[in-house]
């Protein structure tokens, strides 16, 4: 369980195939705290580290994760946003973030406005699952839906966050993963009457 709080942003620096399967070696501060089967969100997708060597660790993503998130374009030299779990009795400073990617979206449009940025994204296949002042998880980061349009929505950036994540190099048509609130789908699912598997 994560909360969507980027605490640092870590340097893509080896990808390898293994099968269907990608590794992923990342360079981070926070590598040298942390240890072999621990949960980090790789700009919002839940690894298992499995190796530590210093301050780098190598993560694996299987093909469904590959299939369902963006994990599959990065290229050694990407940044990538990285948060490690929560602890129990920590605050919630974002929102509940369960680090399972439910899609990828594309962002279609970034605009400074006077020391804020305003990205825009178009709609995924379920748009009921975006409201106005809901929560979204967007490459790991918690973000509030300022605006939504029939075929787009966007998001505001503060100042803070978008030096502390990867969002500062984040450009039109690139993808991002993302998460809805795990409240809403689950509103979602008993309003369609499909509460069973």
């Amino acid at each position: 369980m994560f909360t969507g709080i980027v605490e640092e942003v870590g340097k893509v620096v080896e990808v390898t195939g293994a099968g269907t399967n990608k590794d992923l070696v990342v360079e981070a501060p926070m590598a040298r705290e942390l240890r072999i089967d621990q949960s980090v969100a790789h700009n919002g997708v839940c690894l298992t580290v499995v190796e530590l060597n210093g301050s780098r660790y190598r993560v694996t993503a299987v093909e469904e994760t590959l299939r369902r998130t963006a994990l599959g374009d990065l290229k050694p030299g990407d940044h990538v946003n990285l948060e490690r779990s929560m602890r129990l009795g920590d605050r919630l400073d974002g929102h509940i973030v369960q680090g399972h990617v439910d899609a990828t979206l594309q962002c279609t449009g970034k605009e400074a406005r006077d020391g804020s940025w305003w990205f825009t994204f178009g709609l995924p296949q379920d748009p009921a699952l975006i409201v106005m002042k809901g929560s979204i998880c967007l490459n790991g980061v918690s973000l509030t839906v300022a605006a939504l349009e029939v075929d787009s929505f966007s998001v505001a950036v503060i100042p803070y966050t978008f030096e502390h994540t990867n969002f500062r190099s984040l450009a039109a048509g690139q993808r991002v993963n993302v998460e809805f609130d795990v409240l809403g789908k689950y509103v979602a699912r008993m309003l369609a009457g499909r509460v069973s598997a």
